[in-house]
C-alpha cells in the first residue's frame, strides 16, 4: 500500500527547500501523485537521506537531554490538549493499520488451508505446484523488503512531524504553511508571510472568518464574535481562535496591495541601530493589539510631534510585530530626531502602508532582486519575504551603490552562505545607470523563465527593464519601484 506525502512536508524531511521540490518535480526528477509524494518514490530520489538525523527528530532530543527553560519548552511543543489530541488521531491511524495487518493474516491464513485442501485432494503435480507456491510465499513474508529500514526511518521522522505541526493549505491559491507550538491559524499564516484577512486578531471583528475544507481543529482562544449556525455548518471558523490538529485545508482570500486598508498606529521605538555613518535602521514594535498589516515593498509615513517622513518598511511581513525603516541622514526633521535624540521606548505614529511594488505570490520562477543605492530598503523587504515563503527556484540579487553605499553587505553575504539557491553581487554605481544595467543582464542572457523586482531612479529603471525586454523577460515579469522619498 503507497504512503503519499504533501510536498512542503518533503521538502523538510529532505531537508530542501520546498522550491526546490517544485523544480525537480517540473524537471520530470520527482513523480507526483495528485500533487502528493509516493514514499517509495521519495526513497529512490533521495538515497542517502538520513531521516533519524534531521529537524524534528533533534528538536525533540533537544527538549528531551537538554535543561531548556519553561518558554522555549512551551514554543517548540503544542499545548498539551492539542498534543493530546494529534497523538490520539495518530493513535487511530496506528490501530486503523494493525487492524489491517490482523485482516490480511487471517487472508493468509485462510488461503494457506484452501491450498492445503487443494494439496490433498489433487495429484502430484498439483502437490508439488502448491507446495513451490506455499515456499515462495512464506519467503516473500519472511524477506524483509530492500528499503524497509529507511522506509521504517521515514515513517518515523513523519509522525513526529505531524505531532509537533500540521500542515494547512490554503485554496484557492494553494499556499501552504506549518503551524507549530502554540500558533493559531492566523499567527502561523502571518508569521510564513501569508497575507491573510483579519482585523482585531482578538476574536471580536470576525474579518478573520475562514472556512474548513477538510481536517481538524481546536479552538484554544475565545471570541465574542457570533459565528450564525448556517455559517457553522458550513464549516466557518475564526483563524485567530483555531489552531490545527491535524493537516487541514482552509478556504481563505491572501490579500493583495490593494485590499490592505491604510492603517494608523502608535509604535513603540525599539532600538535605533547605525548601519553606517549615513545610514540608521530605526527598529519599532506596532502594539499586541494593532500589528501593521503590510506587504513587503510597501511604504509608510512616520511622524513624532511636528516631524514627519516616507519611508519604505525594510522587514518582512512575517516579523510578528517588528517593523524596520532605513532613515538616511540629511536636514530634514524625522532624520534629525532619529540620528541626534530619538530614544527607547519613544512613541513614533505610523500611516500606511502604500504602494504596490509587492511580491506575485503565485510565481515560481527565478527572481533577480536589484536594489540601487538605498533602494535596498524594499528590496530587502522583499527578498525576506520571498524566503519565508520559499516561492523562487532561485534569488539573485544586485546591489549598485558607492563605496560606502552597501551599508548591509554582510547580511547579504550571510544569506549567500546560508541558501543553496541565493547569488549575491554588490557593484559599483560608479558606471551609472546604464552601465550597472549591461553588467546585470551579462549574468543573464535569457530571462524568459524570471521576474525582475527593482528599486532605484528612473533612469536606472528604463535602462534595466529595455535591457531585460531585450533579454527575453515577459512585461508580467518587470516589477519597477521609482525610489524618491
Amino acid at each position: 500500500m503507497s504512503h503519499y506525502l504533501p510536498l512542503s512536508r518533503v521538502a523538510r524531511l529532505v531537508g530542501q527547500p520546498r522550491s526546490e521540490i517544485q523544480r525537480m518535480i517540473h524537471n520530470d526528477e520527482l513523480a507526483t501523485f495528485d500533487g502528493m509524494v509516493d514514499m517509495n518514490e521519495l526513497l529512490r530520489v533521495f538515497p542517502d537521506v538520513q531521516w533519524e538525523d534531521d529537524g524534528e527528530f533533534r528538536r525533540v532530543q533537544e527538549i528531551k537531554d537538554k535543561a531548556f527553560g519553561k518558554r522555549v519548552f512551551e514554543r517548540a511543543l503544542p499545548d498539551k490538549e492539542v498534543l493530546a489530541e494529534r497523538l490520539f488521531e495518530l493513535g487511530k491511524e496506528f490501530a486503523a493499520a494493525k487492524t489491517l495487518l490482523l485482516h490480511y493474516h487471517e487472508v493468509l491464513r485462510f488461503m494457506g488451508d484452501k491450498l492445503s485442501d487443494v494439496a490433498e485432494t489433487g495429484d502430484a503435480s498439483t502437490q508439488n505446484a502448491v507446495t513451490q507456491l506455499k515456499q515462495w510465499l512464506k519467503r516473500e513474508l519472511n524477506a524483509a523488503p530492500k528499503e524497509a529500514e529507511r522506509a521504517e526511518a521515514l515513517l518515523a521522522q513523519e509522525s513526529v512531524m505531524r505531532i509537533m505541526s500540521a500542515q494547512v493549505t490554503i485554496q484557492p491559491s494553494g499556499h501552504e504553511f506549518f503551524v507549530e507550538g502554540n500558533d493559531t491559524l492566523l499567527e502561523a499564516a502571518l508569521r510564513a508571510g501569508i497575507p491573510l484577512n483579519y482585523g482585531c486578531s482578538n476574536g471580536n471583528c470576525g474579518e478573520c472568518k475562514a472556512r474548513l475544507v477538510s481536517g481538524q481543529v481546536r479552538k484554544v482562544h475565545p471570541h465574542d464574535f457570533v459565528l450564525k449556525e448556517a455559517e457553522k455548518a458550513n464549516g466557518a471558523i475564526l483563524l485567530c481562535s483555531n489552531t490545527a490538529i491535524t493537516d487541514v485545508v482552509i478556504e481563505a482570500t491572501v490579500y493583495g496591495a490593494n485590499d490592505i486598508p491604510e492603517q494608523g498606529i502608535t509604535t513603540r521605538v525599539k532600538a535605533v541601530e547605525m548601519l553606517s555613518d549615513n545610514v540608521a535602521a530605526l527598529h519599532l514594535t506596532a502594539p499586541r493589539s494593532q500589528r501593521l498589516r503590510f506587504l513587503a515593498g510597501q511604504h509608510v509615513t512616520l511622524s513624532i510631534d511636528d516631524a514627519e517622513g516616507e519611508y519604505y518598511i525594510a522587514s518582512c511581513p512575517c516579523e510578528d510585530r517588528h517593523i524596520e525603516v532605513h532613515v538616511c541622514r540629511d536636514n530634514r526633521g524625522f532624520s534629525r530626531k532619529v540620528f541626534v535624540d530619538l530614544r527607547k521606548d519613544e512613541p513614533v505614529h505610523l500611516v500606511g502602508p502604500r504602494g504596490e511594488f509587492v511580491m506575485k505570490l503565485d510565481s515560481r520562477r527565478p527572481v533577480l532582486f536589484i536594489a540601487w543605492e538605498d533602494g535596498f530598503a524594499p528590496i530587502k523587504s522583499l527578498v525576506q519575504h520571498a524566503m519565508s515563503l520559499e516561492i523562487a527556484e532561485a534569488m539573485y540579487l544586485y546591489w549598485a551603490a558607492d563605496a560606502a553605499g552597501h551599508y548591509q553587505d554582510n547580511l547579504c553575504r550571510a544569506w549567500t552562505d546560508a541558501l543553496d539557491d541565493f547569488v549575491y553581487q554588490h557593484m559599483s554605481s560608479v558606471s551609472g545607470p546604464q552601465g550597472v544595467a549591461e553588467a546585470i543582464l551579462a549574468h543573464h542572457p535569457d530571462l524568459r523563465r524570471a521576474d525582475i523586482y527593482a528599486a532605484g531612479p528612473a533612469a536606472f529603471l528604463d535602462a534595466l527593464r529595455n535591457g531585460a525586454l531585450a533579454h527575453g523577460l515577459s512585461p508580467l515579469g518587470w516589477h519597477g519601484e521609482v525610489v524618491q522619498l
